[in-house]
């Protein structure tokens, strides 16, 4: 077995473990200001809006030697406006232009034609209107809506509403960290951006049901024991589940970075990075809000029950007395007393631990 296999394995039985529930308030704290840094840089340097949303002109000319830095300096002065200038693969340029109408199209491409020295026939040109960049927004925003709604009643019902309530929070927090990327990078805005923004997060959910689906198993009748705290069992669903999280997330991403440093790097094709960035960055923060955010919240809000509350009095009660004898506590030490624990981490799950498990 390999060694990432037999860690899997060991944080699967509780032998190993990490206290993320304990350290919740760094990851909480990371993530705040990472959000906050997403806000300023939309507020601040805005999104790259393709010709799709803000209307404008593609003219696509046949193949030439002019180089992409002189195209495009062509481009601006014809139009007045900043242009993007892609080489293809067959040697031809496509030059975009926002912010054009039909009759300032006509004049760009014939002046695009002279400083290329090409035909202006050969100027293939494809003019956007704003209204349709419109429509396509009004609709994202529309099936984003959609799904929000969708994932916090199936989650209601498949789980409950604090799991709900935690899921949408994550999601929320995936789309505000990939879009301030976006912002920062300079990257445009196009359908393609829209789509794979989408697309994460059907990924970003799958850990979070993931996690949560383990800790709803592991939680059935935890108020008839004495041995854990709902935050316990919280940290051991997330430990069982690391490893796997972690696997499928890098076998995700291994393609996507694929098409973001290769495809749309090395090869040059604006399209895929335009879906190949909001996936890659929407996979990474998936993986992070489901395993430092989502669960952390669900903890954080089940320990607020008077049921809950009790159950962590009778747990402390049981390992005070415990310690008052020198015994060694079962289970998890607590990660929220007062008391200067150490962090909680997952104890051997032996014979002896699991006797003790069915007398508690």
């Amino acid at each position: 077995m390999s060694k990432l296999g037999d860690l899997g394995a060991r944080l699967h039985r509780g032998e190993v473990g990490y206290d993320f529930i304990g350290n919740r308030r760094i990851w909480y704290g990371i993530s705040i200001l990472i959000t906050i840094t997403a806000i300023v840089a939309l507020a601040v340097r805005g999104l790259n809006m393709g010709i799709e949303f803000q209307g404008g002109a593609v003219f696509t000319t046949p193949k030439t030697e002019v180089s992409v830095s002189q195209a495009q300096e062509y481009a601006e002065e014809a139009s007045g406006h900043d242009a993007l200038v892609q080489k293809l693969g067959s040697g031809s340029l496509r030059i975009q232009v926002g912010g054009l109408d039909t009759g300032k199209s006509d004049q760009v491409r014939a002046e695009l034609a002279k400083d290329l020295n090409v035909p202006e026939t050969k100027i293939a040109a494809e003019l956007v209107g704003p209204s349709w960049g419109e429509q396509i927004a009004t609709k994202a925003w529309t099936g984003l809506g959609i799904f929000m709604i969708l994932v916090v009643i199936y989650l209601a019902i498949a789980f409950e509403w604090r799991m709900a309530v935690a899921a949408l929070i994550a999601l929320i927090h995936d789309l505000t960290i990939t879009v301030g990327i976006y912002s920062l990078v300079g990257f445009e805005v196009t359908v393609g951006t829209v789509i794979g923004l989408l697309t994460i997060l059907g990924y970003s959910l799958y850990d979070t049901v993931v996690v949560f689906d383990s800790l709803k198993e592991q939680t059935k009748g935890i108020t008839k024991q004495t041995r854990w705290t709902y935050s316990d069992i919280a940290n051991r669903s997330i430990n069982s589940t690391l490893v796997r999280s972690i696997n499928t997330t890098v076998v995700a991403l291994l393609p996507v970075a694929g098409l973001l440093f290769i495809g749309g790097g090395v090869l040059g094709a604006g399209m895929l990075n335009d879906i190949s960035l909001s996936l890659f960055v929407g996979l990474a923060a998936g993986a992070y809000s489901s395993i430092f955010i989502a669960t952390p919240l669900v903890a954080d809000l089940k320990e607020r029950e008077p049921s809950m509350k009790a159950l962590r009095k009778r747990v402390l009660a049981k390992r005070a007395a415990a310690a008052a004898k020198g015994e060694p506590a079962d289970g998890f030490a607590d990660e929220a007393s007062d008391g200067g624990a150490e962090p909680a981490v997952v104890g051997p799950r032996g014979r002896r631990g699991r006797s003790s498990e069915r007398r508690g």
